[in-house]
């Protein structure tokens, strides 16, 4: 899907730091909290809820009443008058409400519409699901843990997600040393966002957030991402594959995560009227996907990563900034031997293999730091990228520019 008319106001996106599961946001049910981080976020902008014409909720972990998703969302930010889609389609939910909200504006052909995009999940404390069916052994019917049991198996594939990494290792002769260094220098180019007091995470990120579920006692002060352990190449290699015989290791893959990010995204001219710096343009250009064959997700990038480059008329060669949702190291290698690109040109600040994956918000953090990358480079041409459940991908193109 090539895009026209859909624009990012510079600086009108947030996300709150990403928590490892079972952490300090566990406890914070997942859209009373992005309704708080809302409207705290557009306190802080000046903007009005009542902006909106529409929004678009990504969530792919359930919880306690998300049956209502975006009406209530919409409720709790006081703006009973808007309504939109729930998505779930698992790591590739950012890219896909981005793309939803890009197709309406695109579809009003500049005539002003400003969608509201906000993605939360928390896979701490998961639902566990009880499935009747009369027709099951003496009445018996079936259960999952749904963050758990749907990392450990894809019903179509037949296999957990660690061993389509495995698959991809084995196909393309990727070693356990390989996957190794790229993770070491993916926590080395975090270190450039945590530098100078974390100015690169101020750029966007909001902090610090108080952890106060009841309303009567502080838990937690949150100020910036929590579950990254320190990394060395020795510490690396201490550790053993975690499926026998295989070459991913605990440190060449991410975890579960918390949180919540949003974005504004609308016209060209009302995209100037939500902007910190009205002289920055940040365009949507092009949005694609992809899939791999089964039982390979890694590989799904590429495909959806070419296909998104083709809608937009540019090469890899036009692009100045690559993120990518990247699961596992693997990801980053094959995509690197297959687009001719350089694995330390990629993830610039940081990437989901260090600060973990809580779902639907992941793309939608990436894309606003490619953004804010692209803006510290003075513009140009931004690629996303991630794989998702189903050996599927999404991709995205945005182009940053002087207004």
């Amino acid at each position: 899907m090539r895009l026209e008319h859909v624009f990012i106001p510079y600086g009108g996106y947030w996300c709150t730091p990403f928590v490892k599961w079972q952490g300090n946001f566990a406890s914070l049910h997942p859209i009373p909290f992005a309704a708080e981080v809302i409207r705290r976020s557009l306190t802080e902008r000046g903007t009005a809820t009542t902006a909106f014409d529409g929004l678009h909720l990504g969530m792919t972990v359930p919880a306690k009443a998300s049956f209502y998703g975006a009406p209530w969302l919409a409720g709790l930010i006081g703006v009973q008058t808007i309504t939109g889609p729930t998505i779930n389609q698992a790591c590739a939910t950012s890219a896909r409400v981005l793309a939803g909200a890009s197709a309406e504006v695109e579809a009003g052909n500049g005539t002003g519409r400003a969608i509201l995009c906000v993605t939360a999940d928390r896979t701490s404390n998961g639902p566990h699901v009880f499935y009747p069916n009369p027709l099951g052994p003496g009445g018996k019917g079936e259960s999952e843990d749904w963050v758990w049991d749907n990392f450990q198996c894809d019903p179509f594939a037949g296999i957990s997600m660690i061993e389509t990494a495995e698959n991809v290792a084995r196909d393309e002769e990727i070693t356990t040393l390989e996957q190794n260094e790229v993770a070491l220098l993916r926590h080395e180019q975090y270190q450039a966002a945590l530098a100078d007091d974390a100015a690169f995470h101020r750029r966007y990120m909001v902090t610090p957030i108080e952890v106060n579920p009841s309303g009567k006692k502080r838990l937690a002060t949150v100020t910036d991402d929590e579950g990254i352990y320190p990394t060395t190449s020795d510490g690396l290699l201490k550790l053993k594959p975690v499926v026998p015989g295989g070459t991913v290791t605990f440190g060449g893959q991410t975890y579960p995560a918390d949180g919540n990010a949003g974005m504004i995204v609308t016209t060209r001219e009302r995209a100037r009227e939500f902007s910190r710096d009205s002289s920055v343009e940040v365009r949507v250009v092009a949005f694609a996907e992809g899939r791999a064959e089964k039982g390979f997700m890694p590989k799904a990038n590429v495909p959806a990563a070419r296909r998104a480059l083709e809608q937009a008329g540019i090469a890899i060669e036009d692009v100045q900034a690559i993120k990518t949702h990247n699961p596992f190291a693997v990801n980053d290698i094959y995509f690197a031997r297959e687009m001719g690109v350089k694995v330390m040109e990629m993830n610039n600040y940081g990437s989901s293999l260090i600060w973990g994956h809580p779902q639907g918000p992941t793309g939608m953090r990436l894309i606003i730091e490619l953004i804010e990358e692209l803006a510290l480079l003075g513009g140009g041409y931004g690629l996303f990228t991630g794989c998702a459940a189903g050996d599927s991908a999404a991709a995205v193109v945005v182009q940053v520019s002087d207004a």
